[in-house]
């Protein structure tokens, strides 16, 4: 019998556990245990829907939503959600989430910022750590790309520590952003930024065992070149996230923007 480290035992698992949930999307984390435990795993219930939560796994379901947690057991400040039922336009709405990656027998993490009007990915960091600066480094060059009016943009995530943190409402207030989060226990709030997730996973990392820095070369031009200039949308009418913008962003065609985006 095979001795596994315990960091590529716990690889393994969560590779499985993704696989099994894209092939299987009305399958709940007790389905997916039981299958594991056919396919050989010895695992239990509770440890398959704590990585389903963490990885982003549950929303692939299509009926209701098994409540998805995040790390929010903390002492900073949880504002309330400020996006309920706005239509955005460019540059009012951006969504920001956490999900991992997986390497050889390790995990890195991955942090993005996605304009909500046009769902393209407006900022990325990738790092072997959860601290408040990953997120942090998103939201840097989400700014740097797009360098929004004061007081003109909210930014929406869930609860986690990394968007409570002092040091992230800091950078926040000091270019005028308002700041917003999910309820609790409701992944719709936030369900464009998990949508990305999904799809980065079934179209780029699909299992792939990386290196890091192969990890940041490929899913980088997976965002910039493939998800936001050429992957066609439904939801946009079946254009690009960029060609969205580029064609629906003027004034003149915002009753067109809120239709489309209902």
């Amino acid at each position: 019998m095979l001795t596994w480290r315990p960091a590529r035992e716990d690889a393994d698992l969560r590779d499985a556990i993704q696989r099994l949930s894209l092939a299987h999307r009305h399958y709940g984390y007790r389905r997916i245990t039981a299958q594991l435990r056919r396919d050989g795993w010895i695992v239990n219930a509770k440890r398959v829907l704590r990585l389903m939560r963490e990885d982003n796994l549950l929303a692939l379901r299509t009926r209701a939503f098994v409540p998805r947690t995040t790390d929010s057991r903390h002492g900073y400040a949880i504002v309330p959600n400020l996006i309920r039922h706005l239509v955005p336009t460019v540059d009012q709405i951006w969504v920001a989430d956490i999900t991992y990656v997986r390497l050889g027998e390790a995990f890195v993490y991955l942090a993005v910022i996605l304009d909500a009007f046009s769902r393209k990915v407006v900022g990325w960091a990738l790092d072997d750590h959860l601290e408040a600066r990953l997120a942090i480094a998103a939201l840097d060059m989400a700014i740097d790309a797009r360098n929004p009016a004061e007081h003109s943009l909210i930014h929406h995530s869930d609860r986690s520590v990394q968007y409570a943190s002092l040091e992230y409402t800091a950078r926040l207030d000091q270019r005028s952003i308002a700041a917003s989060m999910s309820r609790v226990a409701n992944p719709y709030d936030n369900a464009k930024a998990e949508s990305f997730m999904k799809t980065l996973k079934a179209e780029e990392v699909n299992g792939k065992a990386y290196a890091i820095e192969q990890a940041r070369r490929d899913i980088g031009r997976f965002i910039d070149i493939v998800y936001n200039t050429q992957r066609l949308h439904s939801a946009l009418g079946y254009k690009p996230p960029a060609e969205f913008e580029t064609e629906l962003c003027h004034p003149a065609n915002h009753a067109i923007l809120a239709v489309s985006l209902n």
